[in-house]
């Protein structure tokens, strides 16, 4: 479409754009899609957006596809942006929001970067495509990998979600559960991928990814009428979406859509796994594997992030911070957030809300502000997460 090359994110090093690429070949970091921005702004404009699809692909010359029959679309994209008025009045806030990525396809924000990985991908040539995952990207690649006629290879950790197992099987991935973390899965597909012709599609070790995801930010921008949010409060694994929406608020202000005004952008992860959290109190631009790591939230089970200087870079640029929420935190405002607006929250959307009032406590955020909270999926892939003993009043 209009890709002029990837470029590397910390060094900077141009690679050829029509070419399967997984992270820079100078300095192992991951690669960025650039595009002639003022080409796309020809046809992409605000007025034409009018008569779009209501899907991801609204926003094609600023995807990287250039052949309509390589994409591979499950109506992926354009998600609810929900007022959360009850909600916001109990926090005393005025302009509450949630992003309610549970109702993509395969109920979680993964689909959007799957859908444009993968549509790459077949277009590349790649046909066997491998990632470690710790649910739900597993079950985003299985499903748009099984639509594209490619093979999925699939590396969990033996604690994963059923609902994410099952899920993969049912479309046709090959399943393989390890003992330990999603770093170790990814360990594995590392070690086998050139002996097995996969195409390694983890999360930021391809450039794609990415490009999915960063549609989000410009969703918000569109859902708002071009005026940004004052706070972005963002789960945090590996934290594609984050770093895609502050790319794609620097390409609309290119194209001139917006202005230069950020939102505050705001990472939460479980005290379990907090690696950015630990890095950002510290100072420091890179992160250090977190020891340990153990949430419920198992998309918040990310103990190294391979672009943490990235997201680390996005909330020191915004004026934004990172918090850490616990376990008890998280599942407990699921249920909050259910009861007061009806959005059955996966366990990693949940804990924007304990941050939010972290944040409101600490005079961070004020009660006229429009704050984003995103719910990345839907809490019914999550059983495992809420099942305890139910109450059986006597006499029933």
């Amino acid at each position: 479409m209009n890709v002029t090359h990837l470029e590397c994110a910390a060094c900077g090093l141009k690679h050829e754009a029509r070419r399967l690429h997984n992270l820079c070949t100078q300095c192992g970091k991951p690669l960025l899609v650039r595009y002639d921005l003022k080409q796309a702004a020809a046809s992409l404009t605000k007025e034409s957006l009018k008569g779009r699809a209501p899907d991801l692909w609204r926003y094609r010359e600023v995807l990287p596809v250039e052949h309509e029959e390589n994409v591979i679309n499950l109506g992926e994209g354009f998600t609810p942006l929900v007022r959360a008025s009850r909600l916001g009045a109990q926090l005393g806030l005025s302009e509450l929001y949630i992003k309610d990525e549970g109702q993509n396809p395969t109920q979680s924000f993964k689909a959007r970067g799957m859908a444009a990985a993968v549509s790459m991908a077949k277009e590349l040539g790649a046909t066997k495509l491998a990632v470690p995952s710790a649910g739900n990207a597993a079950g985003a690649l299985a499903a748009y990998a099984a639509r594209a006629g490619l093979e999925a290879h699939i590396f969990m950790p033996r604690d994963t979600p059923q609902a994410n197992v099952i899920e993969c099987e049912q479309t046709g991935a090959n399943v393989t559960l390890m003992d330990g973390l999603i770093t170790d899965c990814g360990a594995e597909v590392g070690r086998r991928k050139e002996a097995e012709g996969w195409f390694d599609v983890s999360t930021l070790k391809e450039p794609y990814r990415i490009e999915g995801k960063k549609t989000m930010g410009y969703e918000l921008a569109e859902q708002f009428d071009w005026q940004l949010p004052d706070v972005i409060i963002y789960p945090t694994g590996g934290g594609t979406g984050l770093i895609g929406m502050w790319k794609a608020f620097d390409e609309m202000e290119e194209m001139g859509w917006i202005g230069p005004k950020r939102p505050r952008m705001v990472t939460v992860q479980a005290a379990g796994c907090a690696p950015i959290v630990t890095a950002f109190a510290e100072g420091k631009r890179f992160a250090e594997e977190f020891p340990n790591a153990h949430t419920t939230a198992s998309g918040l089970r990310v103990p190294k992030a391979i672009g943490d200087f990235l997201i680390i870079d996005a909330l020191r640029a915004s004026g934004g911070t990172a918090i850490a929420v616990t376990d008890e935190e998280l599942i407990a405002a699921t249920k909050e957030i259910g009861a007061a607006e009806g959005i059955f929250c996966a366990p990693e959307g949940a804990a924007c809300l304990p941050a939010l009032k972290k944040l409101m406590a600490g005079g961070a955020v004020k009660s006229e502000e429009r704050v984003v909270l995103f719910n990345t999926g839907s809490g019914v892939k999550y059983m495992e997460s809420f099942s305890k003993p139910v109450m059986v009043a006597k006499g029933s």
